[in-house]
């Protein structure tokens, strides 16, 4: 009793102006593909290079991470850091932003790194170790000593401590002349 019906379609145009439309829409559809390919690869290379500055990454650093640390140590100052007897490795750590087992190979290498240890095994630093770390950092961070030179240069030079304290409040000098600079 029902008729099917059946859909008629009509075409006014040539069929070269519909593969001229179809042309154009795909291109504009590659176009906007690959937009969205190099979006991609920027923000990829974004987040690779957010994660390699993080301190999470496992491997070795580059050197040019390594420079850009080197200048964000968060040691506090002398009257905070002395309030304290002891900080456990992971807080040392998170100021040198180094990774623990570096900080306890640096303690292998270097005999005037002496933390001390409890029964468990852990490792808590003194301030004055913490203060031998910073030198210790300088020299193989910011001046680009080997672990060996750095030694030597320890050995050798018996009131390297006392240089290191200069050439450090000299800097916080600086700083602080730089700073009234940019302010007038």
């Amino acid at each position: 009793m029902s008729k099917q019906l059946s859909q008629i379609t009509f075409d006014f145009s040539s069929t070269t102006e519909t593969e001229e439309i179809k042309e154009t829409v795909n291109s504009v559809k590659a176009e906007k593909q690959v937009e969205t390919n190099i979006e991609k690869k920027v923000s990829a290379k974004k987040n690779e290079v957010e994660n390699s500055l993080s301190t999470g990454k496992r491997g070795r650093k580059s050197l040019k991470e390594i420079a850009i640390n080197a200048d964000l140590l968060q040691v506090p100052d002398d009257d905070i850091l002395f309030k304290k007897q002891y900080y456990p490795i992971g807080e040392v750590a998170g100021m040198f932003r180094e990774n623990q087992s570096l900080i306890r190979y640096w303690e292998t290498e270097f005999d005037i790194l002496k933390p001390k240890k409890n029964r468990k095994g852990d490792r808590f630093f003194r301030p004055v170790d913490i203060k031998n770390l910073v030198m210790i950092y300088d020299l193989l961070r910011r001046r680009k000593f080997t672990i060996e030179g750095a030694k030597d240069f320890l050995k050798n030079n018996k009131k390297a401590e006392e240089k290191f304290g200069m050439i450090q409040s000299l800097e916080k000098i600086k700083g602080f002349l730089l700073e009234i600079k940019a302010n007038l």
